[in-house]
């Protein structure tokens, strides 16, 4: 089945404009599917993903939030944003959207990693049918493996607030943990490494969240190769931040992948579409 991919602009409440792209199907089943992308990864990673998905009949938006990708500005330095604007204010625009013109469709979502934790920040996300979340956790860095704790205390607690008081921003990409990001996103990211309250602390940041309004079903999946994530803190983010929801867990395996590798960001490149059937079917 043809599809149409189109550029758009979303404004935010605050006045900020979002980049997105509309992935429209010729013949439409009536179905809408937001994805909310993780950390520093941006839209055109989910391209693969959001094709397939109008190929099936679907209508998908994905978005870059401020800061990533394209909406980022000429320089990061000094730019005013964190990750609860990316649930408040650009995932809000995303849903706004939604409403106003596929308020007759069936509307399903995608949280990836962060695009998870996010859904407790809009009271929008309640009108979608059913959930689906990959790699998102409750982060704490004592739930992960030994190394990776040791990283994440080291790199978050005491590399991370001083690299990006120096730079006026956070480099990630120094890491290899996607694009550089404001400086605002980096403060709430390590708040998600090294709190122990980890995503319940980030959400009562704000004046208000929603995530114990959230009671949908969710497909909850983890890949084993993803050395960042652990079951123990998937299962307790699903219990202390979203406690109403109806999660489905599922693993998967290196060698459920065509080229043995799934990891935090593979599932949604194209040499895995072998995957995407289970979403697909749990989407239907």
């Amino acid at each position: 089945m043809q599809h149409q991919m189109k550029s758009l602009k979303l404004i935010t409440d605050d006045g900020f404009s979002v980049a997105a792209t509309l992935f429209e199907p010729e013949v439409s089943c009536q179905k809408f599917l937001l994805i909310n992308s993780a950390t520093g990864v941006r839209q055109h990673v989910y391209y693969a993903f959001a094709r397939y998905f109008a190929e099936q009949g679907f209508t998908v938006l994905t978005y870059d939030y401020r800061g990533v990708g394209l909406s980022k500005p000429d320089t990061l330095k000094g730019f005013k944003a964190n990750m609860r604007q990316w649930g408040t204010l650009d995932f809000k625009a995303a849903t706004t959207f939604m409403q106003k013109h596929y308020e007759q469709y069936s509307c399903f979502a995608i949280g990836h990693s962060v695009g998870g934790l996010i859904m407790g920040m809009n009271p929008d996300a309640v009108q979608f049918r059913r959930l689906v979340f990959f790699g998102a956790q409750k982060a704490y860095a004592a739930h992960l493996n030994f190394k990776i704790m040791m990283l994440g205390f080291m790199g978050f607690g005491v590399l991370q607030p001083v690299l990006s008081g120096l730079a006026g921003y956070f480099p990630a990409h120094w890491f290899g943990l996607g694009e550089s990001l404001p400086a605002g996103a980096g403060r709430d990211w390590r708040t998600l490494i090294v709190h122990p309250q980890s995503t319940n602390k980030l959400l009562h940041k704000l004046p208000e969240h929603y995530s114990a309004l959230l009671t949908q079903e969710v497909l909850v999946i983890r890949a084993e190769d993803d050395s960042w994530l652990t079951a123990k803190a998937v299962r307790r983010m699903m219990e202390e931040t979203f406690p109403r929801m109806k999660p489905e867990y599922r693993l998967l395996k290196p060698e459920d992948s065509p080229q043995n590798q799934i990891g935090h960001i593979n599932f949604f490149r194209s040499f895995n579409q072998n995957l995407w059937q289970q979403v697909l079917d749990y989407c239907s």
